[in-house]
């Protein structure tokens, strides 16, 4: 009897060691690659890219805990049936279509170069700290400056990395510092912005064909075949296309992806300027959150502009949450993590 509630302990002591080490978040950084590396139980889950070729930094790729990947592709490594449009959309970022009249939001390769003046750049000076173990945490500054180098504000971003069950949980919180005085103009390209894989897209029957703030006109072909199976809901009952340009505290963008159900929950904290956020959940694979662009989302019934004063502090924060399951991630699930989530400070 003895020798079996021993063997019962060990066994019991295996499975937990295993079960800690499955969701343990190991946090890497290669200064040569300009590249952090995040694994969790061993395996990918995302990697923190910010080589100064690239106008912002991002995370990418990003894959559930089944090992899908949820992020499109395009430009960096295309993948079967990835949509061209749009090459800025890489990951997760974060940046804005108006600072101080420069377009951070809109900047990649498919900029000419006479007409990069216009456009922002986001530039890593640092990463700060690096943490492994049950949470991850990765901390970096960075700079927001014109095409001369000119800073217009100081950034601070820190990203906590959990786990629950099937969920992997990206928290970010970040402070901008204005170097000069900086306004942000009410316009739709923001602010906190996802770009997902070909099956989370929703099904567009119609191509169509969207203009930016320069005129700039960029076609989304029709993408609808029996892979793509996303829709949105928000916390306010939207669904769908309706989902764009309306508030709410959280969205989640859910479909099927192989034999399991992805969602993607972004969940706004009460704490955030012009909270609850509105949502720029477009159909094609564009799932962002813009509090700062209220004007165009209300048809001019609201206007926030909002303005930071040389050596004022302004936050953001945001939860993240991808998870992975034979359904969707539900509303009451989704409301205790955003509880937890809005007692951080």
């Amino acid at each position: 009897m003895k020798k079996i509630i021993i063997t019962v302990l060990i066994l019991s002591t295996i499975q937990l060691l295993q079960a800690q080490s499955s969701n343990s978040v190991t946090i890497k950084n290669d200064a040569s690659k300009q590249k952090v590396t995040i694994n969790i139980g061993g395996k990918l889950f995302t990697e923190f890219c910010y080589p100064d070729s690239l106008e912002k930094p991002f995370l990418y790729p990003i894959i559930a805990s089944n090992g899908t990947t949820i992020t499109r592709g395009f430009p960096l490594a295309p993948r079967a049936n990835d949509a061209t449009d749009h090459p800025h959309h890489i990951g997760l970022w974060m940046n804005y279509e108006s600072v101080n009249g420069l377009d951070f939001w809109n900047n990649s390769y498919a900029i000419t170069p006479e007409n990069k003046v216009k456009y922002g750049w986001i530039r890593t000076r640092k990463i700060t700290e690096t943490k492994s173990g049950k949470e991850g945490l990765l901390s970096y500054e960075a700079d927001w400056h014109n095409q001369s180098k000119q800073v217009l504000m100081q950034e601070k971003t820190s990203f906590h990395i959990s786990v629950a069950k099937n969920q992997r949980i990206i928290d970010r919180v970040t402070v901008f510092t204005a170097v000069q005085d900086v306004q942000f103009a009410d316009v739709k390209d923001g602010f906190l912005g996802l770009r997902v894989a070909h099956e989370l897209e929703l099904p567009i029957a119609v191509t169509k064909q969207y203009k930016d703030d320069k005129g700039i006109v960029t076609t989304v072909k029709a993408n609808k075949d029996s892979t793509t199976t996303g829709n949105y809901i928000t916390s306010a009952g939207a669904t769908g296309d309706k989902a764009w340009g309306t508030r709410g505290t959280w969205c989640m963008l859910y479909g099927k992806m192989g034999k399991d159900t992805i969602s993607i929950a972004i969940i706004d904290h009460p704490q955030n300027p012009g909270y609850p956020t509105y949502w720029h959940a477009r159909n094609y694979g564009l799932f962002a959150a813009n509090p700062l662009g209220q004007k165009v989302f209300s048809n001019g019934k609201e206007t926030l502009n909002l303005k930071l004063e040389k050596g004022k502090s302004i936050s953001f924060k945001y939860r993240i949450i991808i998870a992975a399951d034979n359904t969707r991630l539900s509303e009451k699930e989704i409301a205790a993590s955003m509880q937890t989530f809005q007692e951080i400070k």
